[in-house]
C-alpha cells in the first residue's frame, strides 16, 4: 500500500517506518496522524514482522510535532484513537520499537520517540517539550512518560521550561539508549539485529511485563506477570522448547514466533 506522508519498507522480520514530510520537518498533519495509525495496526497484527523502527525523512527532524499552521487555521489537535502518530496511546503491542532520530523531536514528535521502547539519536538530534512556550501542554504522554523515564526532577526542569536538550544530554539524562557515531539509521538496525536474536514471544512477553508492572508493587507484578497474555503465550509456544533445547545442542535457535 502506498502512502502520502510515511513510507514502509520490510527487511525480513523489520519494518521501517518513515515519517515523510522533510518540507514541513515531519510534523504530523490530520491525515499524517491516520495514516501512521494504519501503518501500526498492520505492524501489529503482522505475525511475520516482529520488530519496528521509527524515523523522519531527511536529515533535519525526526517530527516536530504536530503540524501548527494546521491547528492555527482551526485544524485542531486532534489525534487518532492510538494517540499521536498512532503510537503514543498504543498499550496493546508488545512487539518492541526503535525511534532513530535524525534530527530534531519536538513536542509531540519528542513523545512519539518516548513511547518508543527504543530511543537511538544521531549527534546532531535534539529533542523538547516545549508546549508551554505556545500556550499548550504535552498532551501526547510527555507529562507521565518523561518523569518515569528520568526522574521527577530533571523531567520539570524540562517540561516547566521547554528547554531544548541534546543527543549527549538526552543519553546522560537516560532517555537514549545510544548517541549515533554514523548514520542513525544504521545503529537502529545493529539495535533490531540483537533484538531479533532474541526469541520474539520473549521478547514481547519481557515488555509487556515490564510496562505493565511499572504501577504495580513489585510482589504484586510478579504473581501477576504468569497472567500477562504475552506471557502465556510464550510460555506454551513452540520457541520455549525450541530455546533450551538449541541450548543443549550448542546450535542457533531457530525462531518461529508460535
Amino acid at each position: 500500500m502506498s502512502w502520502t506522508y510515511a513510507t514502509v519498507e520490510r527487511e525480513g522480520p523489520l519494518t521501517i517506518v518513515t515519517i515523510n514530510r522533510p518540507e514541513a520537518h515531519n510534523a504530523l498533519n490530520a491525515q499524517a496522524h491516520i495514516e501512521l495509525e494504519a501503518i501500526f495496526d498492520a505492524f501489529a497484527e503482522d505475525d511475520s514482522q516482529w520488530v519496528a523502527i521509527l524515523t523522519g525523512a531527511g536529515d533535519k527532524a525526526f517530527c516536530a510535532g504536530h503540524d501548527l499552521k494546521q491547528q492555527a487555521a482551526g485544524g485542531g489537535l486532534t489525534t487518532p484513537p492510538k494517540g499521536f502518530g498512532g503510537l503514543t496511546g498504543r498499550f496493546d503491542c508488545p512487539k518492541p520499537v526503535i525511534a532513530a532520530v535524525n534530527g530534531v523531536a519536538m513536542g509531540g514528535g519528542f513523545e512519539l520517540a518516548l513511547a518508543c521502547d527504543l530511543l537511538v539519536a544521531g549527534s546532531k538530534a535534539s529533542f523538547a517539550l516545549p508546549e508551554v512556550r505556545v500556550g499548550l501542554a504535552a498532551l501526547a504522554g510527555g507529562l507521565q512518560r518523561l518523569p518515569q523515564q528520568i526522574g521527577l526532577k530533571q523531567a520539570m526542569g524540562m517540561l516547566l521550561t521547554g528547554r531544548r536538550v541534546s543527543a549527549a544530554e538526552g543519553a546522560a539524562l537516560g532517555f537514549v539508549n545510544e548517541v549515533a557515531e554514523g548514520d542513525v539509521l544504521t545503529t537502529a538496525r545493529a539495535w533490531a539485529a540483537q533484538l531479533l536474536e532474541g526469541g520474539p514471544l520473549s521478547v514481547r512477553a519481557t515488555k509487556e511485563s515490564v510496562l505493565r508492572s511499572l504501577s504495580m508493587p513489585v510482589a504484586e507484578a510478579m504473581a501477576a506477570q504468569w497472567d500477562f497474555p504475552a506471557m502465556q503465550t510464550l510460555l506454551a509456544s513452540e520457541d520455549a522448547i525450541e530455546g533450551p533445547l538449541a541450548f543443549t545442542q550448542k546450535r542457533k535457535p531457530e525462531w518461529k514466533g508460535r
